[in-house]
């Protein structure tokens, strides 16, 4: 007996058309959509780099309550001006770059903020050197909060450069094109700050490099 395409639907009753497994969309795709007014594809690109803005951001800053609002910035910054983003740069590249700006304003802003409300005090500032005792080892939060704490130390130039390279392990040519600099800049920065590092860490820096 012949069979039909009726036969068998008669016969089984209606079935789903299974489809392949979708193509994870380009960066490009939900740039382009999300400039068409695709508001899913732009909290794809939040969803894809929100993680990689929050370590930017925190290297720069140290876990701070103005954090969040410098990784909502961020992307409030890239939704205004995607229209600018021609594709140069890789689009997490472009992002970090907004984060690193971002970061420094925010740190602008926190440093007029104490000039103006807090009476500087240069020992209250000063980074105290910890103090390890023996085999005495502190946790990893305790390490990373003092590692955060002297980079806010350290000129911003160096800090942008140490958190991309030494936290985050980009290489000496993605640091330099996310912060739109030559990559022999990269390296002197990257040394003066490690020296400056060494100085208020001591023995702990050896950790985190």
């Amino acid at each position: 007996m012949h069979t039909t395409t009726e036969t068998v639907l008669a016969r089984n009753g209606p079935c789903e058309f299974v489809m392949p497994h979708a193509v994870k969309p380009t960066d490009k795709d939900l740039v382009e959509r999300a400039r068409a007014g695709d508001a899913s594809a732009f909290e794809q690109i939040i969803r894809r780099y929100e993680g990689q803005v929050a370590a930017t951001v925190i290297g720069m800053m140290g876990r701070c309550p103005e954090v969040e609002d410098a990784g909502q910035e961020t992307f409030i910054r890239l939704h205004t001006y995607l229209h600018k983003y021609r594709g140069d740069a890789a689009l997490g590249t472009y992002i970090v770059r907004i984060a690193i700006n971002q970061s420094l304003k925010a740190l602008k802003r926190r440093k007029r903020r104490r000039q103006r409300f807090v009476r500087y005090d240069p020992e209250a500032e000063r980074l105290s050197e910890p103090v390890v005792k023996g085999e005495e080892a502190l946790d990893g939060r305790e390490r990373e909060r003092l590692v955060h704490r002297a980079l806010q130390e350290i000129s911003a130039s160096q800090r942008a450069v140490v958190t991309l390279r030494m936290l985050e392990g980009y290489s000496t040519r993605e640091t330099a094109a996310m912060l739109n600099i030559p990559e022999g800049t990269v390296m002197s920065r990257l040394s003066r700050g490690l020296a400056q590092l060494e100085k208020l860490l001591g023995p702990l820096l050896s950790d985190y490099s």
